[in-house]
């Protein structure tokens, strides 16, 4: 698994490398001709045939060079500095990306080896729930609790299942087109108990034909982070509206809340990691630290799709993660 993760690193690394490498040949090979061609065109401004039928002074010397001599020599030259320069803009550009290459396999890593620790742990806690549940005698009010709480472990179990192909892309297998409507509507009864301690309500509209192939656990994981990023800007008795919908060839999660919109950063930057606005009211779930809606632009990214702000005032914030639309069975059917 590292093994082929470090493989793709590498490719990634190297045409990066031959794509950088490539732009700073083309540039010096044009700088190398530049010059040349200036310095031809100088020694040919310098060859007036007037002189050269003079008879030298006494004391004068001069040096008779051929134009086609000339011509021939500074483009041989011209071509050894052009292919000079590319080959160390090529060897100077693969050292410099080298510490990239070594970054991305440091982030593989952590990430690879922390959702690994994780997965028995939560493995454990999921078996002593079910234990638990399975104890509890028929009307017992901690019924519904507890199932919440397997629920929630599950959900933590897909996460970290999810990181696991994050950190090793090439493992990802081909997904079925699932409807969208199932990991939203699962990351908004998940986060209901922060809403009403907010005093904020969700409302999810969602068109159940809306499907998609991204992986319902990395679906549920954007929703989570566009709700939480919503209720962190909504003040009590306001609404945060949740809908899927199809536009077109893409399928569009969009999440509305009614705060005073985006403020302190540029609203282009709220996707950048470790980039925050200021909240409008307190987290329910301590500070933030920008990197949820970081990874909505990696998952979205990742599966062919965008995350923008479409919207952002004093009314609210409206955030909208398009991804491509998968074709139901039943169009297809229809179709065939």
């Amino acid at each position: 698994m590292r093994r082929q993760a470090q493989d793709a690193d590498l490719r990634e690394v190297r045409a990066a490398s031959r794509s950088v490498g490539l732009q700073l040949a083309i540039a010096s090979g044009a700088l190398v001709v530049a010059a040349i061609g200036v310095a031809f065109f100088f020694v040919l401004d310098q060859l007036r045939p007037s002189e050269v039928n003079e008879p030298p002074k006494p004391g004068e010397h001069k040096i008779y060079i051929d134009t086609v001599e000339a011509m021939i020599a500074f483009a041989v030259v011209g071509v050894l500095a052009v292919a000079i320069a590319g080959v160390l803009s090529m060897i100077v550009t693969r050292r410099a990306v080298r510490p990239l290459g070594r970054a991305l396999q440091l982030q593989r890593d952590f990430v690879a080896d922390a959702s690994h620790e994780l997965r028995t742990p939560l493995a454990v806690l999921d078996a002593r729930l079910q234990v638990l549940q399975r104890g509890l005698p028929d009307g017992d009010p901690s019924t519904a609790t507890v199932a919440e709480l397997r629920a929630d472990t599950r959900t933590l179990i897909d996460v970290v299942n999810d990181l696991l192909l994050a950190a090793d892309p090439e493992r990802e297998a081909a997904v079925a087109p699932s409807p969208m409507a199932g990991p939203v509507g699962r990351a908004v009864e998940s986060l209901g108990v922060l809403a009403r301690d907010a005093g904020v309500e969700l409302l999810l509209e969602a068109d159940p034909e809306v499907r998609t192939t991204v992986p319902p656990a990395s679906l549920q994981r954007c929703a989570t982070a566009l709700i939480d990023n919503a209720l962190a800007h909504s003040p009590a008795g306001s609404r945060v509206t949740i809908r899927v919908a199809r536009d077109g060839a893409d399928a569009v999660l969009t999440v509305a809340d009614q705060g005073a919109g985006i403020t302190g950063i540029d609203p282009s930057r709220i996707f950048d990691r470790f980039a925050r606005a200021q909240p409008d009211v307190p987290r329910l779930t301590g500070a933030g630290f920008g990197i949820g809606l970081a990874l909505v632009r990696e998952v979205a990214g990742r599966h062919g799709g965008s995350v923008a702000v479409t919207a952002t005032g004093p009314t609210g914030t409206v955030l909208a993660m398009r991804v491509p639309a998968a074709t139901s069975p039943r169009a297809t059917g229809a179709g065939a």
